[in-house]
């Protein structure tokens, strides 16, 4: 159990961690979906690695994923210089087209369906610990950047740089849902936080601890129910911050009443 656990908890840790800061930032700017675009994307890069080549090397595969998803890096911040006003609407279209040139490229493949599920689901549950030590060391290296120099990687093309590298190893291990899960909902759960980071870390360790954890006792996909924890999570700290910032407001409502 604990050689299917512990690896399983690792990756989703490390990766709650460096996602909280960076999705932050992605629900700051409005550019909600350019994490799934770049995430499916960087699945496309995969997808082509394994078409064209019989048995790639993980190397290949994750030279091809971070290619992909770079160049969408750079062309996503072309679009935010040239046409901020256009930036959503082409980045939902860029997700549409990677989605659609991966199902052909996988729809004479004879597990062509179970690429496709591995892709979008991950799985998270048959992640060893080599993998988190070779993707372990990439996730750091962002924080360490992220947090040592904020306003050179936030006001320039580095944040888009950073987050194709995230996003490369991050789909890889755990699917498309997890990713944009584990970026957007803990950004929206510490949205009017005072510690907003605190509060997305938080969130995103609950999530994943409570996820996996549920996975491997129901027996049931860890990504979906990872996401569904996520989902919940989320949920229960926005619910709690309404209703005390309604008890607060209404002593005060009351006493406006009196005479």
């Amino acid at each position: 159990m604990i050689e299917i656990v512990g690896p399983a908890l690792g990756v989703s840790l490390i990766i709650a961690l460096t996602h909280a800061p960076l999705g932050i930032e992605v629900l700051r700017r409005g550019i909600i979906f350019i994490d799934l675009a770049i995430a499916q994307i960087a699945g496309l890069g995969v997808v082509a690695a394994s078409f064209y080549f019989e048995e790639p090397a993980w190397w290949m595969v994750q030279g091809a994923a971070l290619l992909f998803a770079l160049l969408a890096a750079f062309f996503f911040r072309l679009i935010e210089r040239r046409l901020p006003q256009h930036q959503e609407a082409i980045i939902g279209c860029s997700f549409v087209l990677a989605a659609s040139v991966a199902l052909l490229l996988l729809s004479d493949k004879p597990h062509g369906g179970e690429e496709i599920e591995h892709l979008l689901s991950g799985q998270i549950l048959f992640v060893t610990w080599r993998e988190v030590l070779i993707h372990g060391p990439i996730y750091g290296a962002i924080l360490f950047l992220w947090f040592g120099w904020p306003k050179v990687i936030r006001e320039s093309t580095w944040f888009y740089v950073l987050f194709s590298v995230a996003i490369t190893s991050s789909v890889q291990l755990v699917g498309v849902y997890v990713v944009f899960a584990s970026l957007i909902l803990p950004a929206l759960a510490a949205a009017s936080a005072r510690r907003q980071h605190l509060m997305a870390w938080g969130c995103g360790i609950t999530a994943v601890v409570s996820g996996v954890l549920a996975a491997v006792i129901l027996d049931a996909p860890a990504g979906p129910v990872i996401v569904l924890a996520y989902a919940l999570v989320t949920i229960g700290l926005v619910s709690f911050k309404v209703l005390g910032t309604r008890r607060v407001r209404r002593p005060s409502s009351l006493d406006g009443e009196c005479p």
